[in-house]
This record gives structure tokens, C-alpha cells and sequence, in this order.
């Protein structure tokens, strides 16, 4: 009923602001007729009668005086915007501009015409900082079939249009400015937000509404991992203020000095015209260019009204107060609520199952939201009655790897896990190690929250990994195991691509990784530890203290990393003893003996591999790695599909030369005795 009434009143506003407008336009006309034939006077008295009576049924001021207000017009400046906007509303005004000029190739209006036809005229409107010129509400135009010669054209000849933003405005369409629509995007408060997050939301208004009536409002910071609950609240706070909320990101914002100052101008008068906060996010990876912060900043600084910044970190402002706010990943215990919200029904049919979703994965309530109803949909295509509380449990987690894994897609390889702990060759020692890290990762909520761990401290609580092994010997198919047996995403980061030789660069890189992993808490595998760790060293001068500094902010956000984090390196000997201290799990993969070679070769064919006398033993003796097996194998079944027969040592003989050719390694007959 309130909607609909708020629809009927901007309805019937609408309606009679047009009306008021044609009245005021009707006005400007009298008296452009007026100045060319004095016997007009009645024309103005009857137009001006007219408008008195459309203004009066007006439910509240038209858009003509609000801009007046907004802008705080004169009389005359505000004559001059109907002038122009009756050229692009009427027809007659041309003819009427070119016969008050006296001048048929003139039809248009001008300043000159301005300062002899409208009443209360002033020169001091023409300024460049005056409101007319300064807020770009009305601007010089080309005279039809006009060349290059406006510039040198006298101040007062030069036609005048209304700005396209203004017209609509007037008209009573809200129509944001064609220049700024490419950057902006205009945010809506969300369904429903966590309790902590509110509680955010209700501090910022308090914070605005003691600062009405000072010079500037304090600049609102909002700062932490999750972006988009920072967003969430920024909408709510403007909706409870009365005001719309515009989101920028901070890369878009130009750089140019004349194009910044333009668009700060433009801002500011769509912000008094809509009613509107901006929001900067900062939250991109193009930030770190000098400009791009130096623009940031300058926005900051000199615009006025309500801004809130978005950013992973906490900023300061120069000259400008700001109201700082942490934006924290939600807790579990709020997370349960806007979950039970989320599933309706389906919430009792979990059988419990809600406390592992809530603890795996750290979701804002719109990625609940979509994680619900992409699993609805996949649930939809089986029976009701079918539908156990497994099902929904499988579907959820599915859905939420889903929500979470978009941002860590554009940052690392995903890795999809085949493997699985049968094809896994390795002592037993070690295998108990890797069930001893899924026991870890599956049960750490309740050791951390329910019975009480983490409140004892947060470092330490991240589970990490050291893979330490030649190359070949199953590193990354033991974490592939891990993903498969745990059902979580599997991302490779190559730390000899996030180290940077520029200072601070490898802590942003890393930075950008945990932080994308964050919400899913995805098993992240380290390859090449030894490019970073290796670095580790008495500090000698300033690279090897930031070399240092970087190591330990890994190590840092491997300790508080909600996820399992693996590292990987082929020269354990190269890491130092006070890093090791600080992974929880250290598995040494051996290079394999002749064996466990065997029973890599036994397991390594799929069923279908249509095989004759392959002789394990034999083929044991070759002194290679797993990884270096499979790629024999492979390499023989494409030789014998080529062949077109079945798979047999005389191809697999031609594999292992192959092999041993790429690795500059000699083969010695002690390997191959007996395969012929």
C-alpha cells in the first residue's frame, strides 16, 4: 500500500511539473516577444497568472526551483536555463530567439539576448565559477554550419544549450549523466545483512547525522577482505539517510588533471541533482599504479559530499576527516541465521549437516542467497521425495565452491583432482601423515569454536603443508588426493611468478591470492617454496631485509589462512629451521624404490588399456620418478595406438629412450636387461 501510494504521488508529481514547466517556458516566450514588440506586456501578465496556478497544484516544489535551491540561482539564471530548455522542448522558441535578435541566422539564445530580454539581468552570471558555468548547466554550442571560429566569437554571441543531465532533470526523468554512466554503478541496499555489518550501518548514520551542518562530511573508510559486504553496507547507510548510493571503481577514475577536475564538477552536480553518496573501491588490482592512487586521493580530497572508499586496507586522508570502519569476514554464528533465512523448509532437512557449510565457507549474505538458489535448481530436477538430507547437503556444498571460486579463477590454475588414495604410491608413514591433514581440515571447526582453541589466539590456527621431494615423486597428486577426499577447489600458485624483484609487489600478490581464497577456504599449493624460502638469509642489506619481510608475511597468512595451504620444494635442506617450526605437517616424499616402481607401473594403465606381457619387474628397473612413469606410459600408448595394436614393452622401450633423452640422462643396459 506504501509503495503504491509513493508511485501515485510521483505520479501526480510528475504530471504537474510538466505542467509547471510549460507555464514557466510560456513565460520566457512572452517576454522574448515583449523585447521585440513592446505591445506583448499583457502576454506576460497572462503567462504569469498561468504559472502561478500550475505551481500551486504541484504536491511539492517543481524540478525548476529544487535547481534553483540546489544551485542557488538568481532569478536570472534560472530564466536563462528555461531559455535554453525551451529551445529543446519548443518549437517556436528558434523563431522567437532569431526575431528578438532581429537576425533570422540567429536562431538561438545567447547571453546578449539573456541580458536584454530577461528581467533582474546581471553580468556576474557569465563568470566561470558562477553556477551557470561552474556546474555545467548550460554550455556554448555551435551555431549551425558554424566552423572553428566559436572560440574567437565574442562571450555573449556564442549560442547556449542546456545540458542534456539538466533537461531531463527538469522534465522530471532522473537520467545519470552520459559522461559518468560508463564509470558508474548504482548500488541497492541487499535483503538482508549480518549483525555485526548493522551494526556498521547504524554507526556511519550516527557519524553523518552529528556532522550535518559542518563544512564537510567525514569521508567513510570502509576496509577488509570482504568487498562486497562493504558494499552492502554503504547501500544500507544511504538508504536509511534518504539517499541513492553510485559505486566507482577506483581504476576508472581518469588521471589527467583536467579530466579528474571535470569529473570530480560533474559528480558533485549529479550528487545535489539525484540526491546520491559515491562509493570508490579500491578493491582492484590497478591501484598500485602512482596515478591511479594519486587520483584516488585527489578525489577524496576535493569533493564534497558523502563518499564512502572501499579497500582492502585502511587509508588515511591528508586534509580530510575520515571515519574508519573494519569490515570483517562474517562469523559462523551469524552466518546461521541469514542461512536458515536463506533455506526456508530445506534448513530442517539438513539433519545437522548446516554446521560443516558454515564452517567451510565464509559467505556474505547475497552469495547465501545464490548458493541457495543455485542448489534449489539442481535439486529441482529430482523427485521431492527422493531428496535426502545428504542430497541437499551435496548440492549446497557444490554451490557454495561455486559462489567462492570466481576471484582465485583469475589468480592461480585450478587444477581439477583425478586422483585418488589407491593410485597414491607411497610409504606408509607418509600416507598416514596426508589422513592426518584431512582429519585436520574436516574437524577444525570443532576444535577451533566449539571446543574453544581459537580463543586461545589465532596464530597457528592455519593448517599448512610442507611436499618436500625430487621432482616426479607425487607432490601434487598427494594434494590432488586432499581436494578429491575433502571436496574443496585445488589452486596452483607458482611463487616464481608472485616474488617481484620490486618492493612490496610479492606481499600485494600474495595478498590478492588469500584473499580470493579466503571465503572458500580452497587448498592452495605453493609450487617452487624454494623460490621465496630460499631467500631467507642473514640481512646483509635492504633486498635481503624485504626478502625476509616477505617470507614472513606468508608465513603470516598461512598461520591465519582459514584453508589448507601446501608448500612445495625439491631441496628441503634449503629451508631454514625456523620456517619449518612454523608448518604444521612436513612429508617427505622418497624417490621410489624398485618396488614401489611396480606398483606405480601396476596402477598406472587405466581398465580399458588393451595391454600384452608387460613384465612389471622389468619395467621396475628403470630408475625414474612417478611422474616420470606416467610419462613413459602415456608416451607408449600413443606409440602402440599409432601401431595399431595392443600396448607391449617394445613400445614402452621406445618410450623410456625417449624419456631418458629429455632428461640428458644415460640409460644403462642394468635397466633395460631382458625386455627383449
Amino acid at each position: 500500500m506504501t509503495e503504491m501510494s509513493s508511485a501515485t504521488r510521483q505520479m501526480n508529481w510528475v504530471e504537474a511539473n510538466q505542467g509547471a514547466l510549460s507555464a514557466a517556458l510560456a513565460v520566457i516566450r512572452a517576454r522574448l516577444l515583449t523585447h521585440s514588440a513592446e505591445d506583448q506586456v499583457p502576454q506576460i501578465e497572462s503567462a504569469q497568472q498561468a504559472l502561478q496556478v500550475a505551481e500551486q497544484s504541484l504536491p511539492s516544489p517543481s524540478a525548476i526551483e529544487m535547481l534553483r535551491r540546489l544551485f542557488n540561482l538568481s532569478a536570472f539564471e534560472r530564466d536563462v536555463i528555461l531559455l535554453c530548455a525551451g529551445m529543446e522542448l519548443e518549437a517556436v522558441f528558434a523563431s522567437a530567439c532569431a526575431t528578438a535578435h532581429g537576425d533570422p541566422q540567429k536562431p538561438y539564445p545567447t547571453f546578449s539576448l539573456a541580458l536584454a530580454a530577461l528581467p533582474e539581468a546581471h553580468w556576474s552570471a557569465l563568470k566561470p565559477d558562477a553556477p551557470l558555468r561552474r556546474w555545467h548547466l548550460v554550455e556554448f554550442a555551435s551555431p549551425a554550419g558554424a566552423s572553428g571560429s566559436l572560440v574567437s566569437a565574442p562571450l555573449t554571441t556564442r549560442p547556449l544549450r542546456i545540458d542534456e543531465r539538466v533537461l531531463h532533470y527538469l522534465t522530471g526523468i532522473q537520467h545519470t549523466d552520459e559522461r559518468l554512466a560508463g564509470a558508474l554503478e548504482p548500488l541497492r541496499p541487499s535483503a538482508m545483512l549480518m549483525p555485526a555489518h548493522q551494526e556498521t550501518v547504524e554507526r556511519i548514520v550516527s557519524t553523518w547525522k552529528r556532522a550535518v551542518g559542518t563544512s564537510l562530511l567525514p569521508v567513510v573508510g570502509l576496509y577488509g577482505a570482504d568487498a562486497e559486504s562493504a558494499r552492502a553496507i554503504a547501500a544500507h547507510a544511504c538508504q536509511l539517510l534518504g539517499m541513492g548510493l553510485q559505486a566507482v571503481p577506483a581504476h576508472l577514475l581518469p588521471t589527467a588533471q583536467s579530466e579528474l577536475q571535470t569529473f570530480i564538477r560533474l559528480w558533485e552536480r549529479e550528487a545535489a541533482l539525484s540526491a546520491c553518496a559515491l562509493l570508490i573501491d579500491c578493491n582492484d588490482d590497478e591501484l598500485s599504479e602512482t596515478n591511479r592512487e594519486s587520483a584516488v586521493s585527489y578525489v577524496i580530497e576535493k569533493t564534497r559530499g558523502a563518499i564512502f572508499v572501499v579497500s582492502r586496507e585502511r587509508r588515511r586522508s591528508r586534509q580530510r576527516t575520515m571515519a574508519s570502519f573494519e569490515v570483517s569476514r562474517p562469523a559462523t554464528s551469524e552466518q546461521r541465521t541469514v542461512w536458515q533465512a536463506a533455506l526456508g523448509p530445506m534448513a530442517a532437512r539438513l539433519d545437522g549437516h548446516l554446521h560443516p557449510l558454515m564452517s567451510q565457507f565464509s559467505l556474505n549474505p547475497l552469495a547465501i542467497q545464490a548458493a541457495v538458489s543455485e542448489a534449489a535448481i539442481h535439486l529441482s530436477a529430482q523427485g521431492a521425495a527422493q531428496i535426502t538430507g545428504e542430497d541437499i547437503f551435496a548440492s549446497l556444498w557444490d554451490a557454495c565452491r561455486n559462489q567462492t571460486r570466481t576471484r582465485l579463477d583469475d589468480l592461480a590454475q585450478k587444477i581439477a583432482p583425478a586422483a585418488e588414495w589407491d593410485e597414491l604410491v607411497l610409504p606408509v608413514a607418509q600416507k598416514e601423515i596426508l589422513r592426518e591433514i584431512v582429519s585436520h581440515v574436516r574437524h577444525r571447526a570443532k576444535v577451533y569454536e566449539e571446543w574453544g582453541f581459537a580463543k586461545k589466539g589465532a596464530r597457528g590456527l592455519g593448517i599448512s603443508a610442507l611436499f618436500a621431494g625430487a621432482s616426479g615423486t607425487g607432490k601434487t597428486m598427494a594434494a590432488e588426493v586432499l581436494a578429491n577426499e575433502l571436496r574443496l577447489d585445488l589452486y596452483r600458485i607458482d611463487l616464481s611468478s608472485v616474488v617481484s624483484k620490486y618492493i612490496g609487489e610479492t606481499e600485494k600478490n600474495l595478498r590478492r591470492v588469500f584473499d580470493a581464497a579466503e571465503a572458500g577456504g580452497a587448498i592452495l599449493l605453493f609450487d617452487e617454496a624454494d623460490a621465496l624460502f630460499g631467500k631467507r638469509s642473514e640481512v646483509k642489506d635492504s633486498h635481503d631485509r624485504y626478502a625476509n619481510i616477505e617470507v614472513g608475511y606468508l608465513l603470516q597468512r598461512i598461520e591465519s589462512y582459514r584453508g589448507l595451504a601446501i608448500l612445495t620444494t625439491n631441496l628441503k635442506s634449503s629451508l631454514d629451521q625456523a620456517f619449518l617450526r612454523r608448518i604444521r605437517f612436513v612429508v617427505q616424499f622418497p624417490f621410489p624404490d624398485a618396488e614401489q616402481r611396480a606398483e606405480i607401473w601396476r596402477r598406472i594403465y587405466p581398465a580399458n588399456m588393451p595391454t600384452t606381457d608387460l613384465d612389471l619387474k622389468a619395467l621396475a628397473q628403470v630408475n625414474v620418478a612417478g611422474g616420470n612413469i606416467r610419462s613413459i606410459a602415456l608416451n607408449a600408448a600413443f606409440i602402440a595406438a599409432e601401431a595399431g595394436i595392443d600396448l607391449e614393452m617394445q613400445h614402452l622401450l621406445t618410450a623410456v629412450k625417449s624419456e631418458y633423452a629429455k632428461l640428458e640422462k644415460h640409460l644403462t643396459e642394468a635397466e633395460i636387461a631382458g625386455w627383449d
